[in-house]
């Protein structure tokens, strides 16, 4: 039995405004993003384009979604995330991670990470 092909992206950085103090909403602050999908092995094997699950296309409308939205909320957005990263319908598990660099004081980053799965 194939096991899943484990697509990660690492480390993508961004720009959105996050949070819900004054301060917050009027400047963006930076976000790192961390992506885990996965998907049946069997389709990585084909070595044709239109049989990939293409992470490029995922992650171009993350970039968007994320440089061009507002959250008041961590939750949100590590939400939002993961539904674009489980809108392919190869996709059978996926976690998203988002960090927040700088949000408390003594700490390096603030993060919050959801994980889905396909109901089989």
């Amino acid at each position: 039995m194939l096991s899943n092909a484990i697509i990660n992206i690492t480390n993508l950085r961004l720009r959105t405004f996050i949070g819900f103090n004054p301060e917050e909403m009027e400047k963006q602050q930076d976000v790192v993003i961390n992506i885990e999908i996965q998907y049946p092995a069997n389709k990585a094997f084909a070595d044709d384009v239109d049989q990939a699950l293409n992470y490029k296309t995922i992650t171009k409308e993350i970039i968007k979604h994320v440089e061009d939205g507002r959250f008041l909320l961590l939750e949100k957005l590590v939400s939002d995330v993961l539904d674009i990263c489980t809108t392919h319908p190869w996709t059978v598990y996926a976690k998203v991670t988002i960090d927040k660099p700088h949000a408390l004081r003594f700490a390096d980053s603030v993060s919050l990470s959801l994980e889905w799965k396909k109901d089989i």
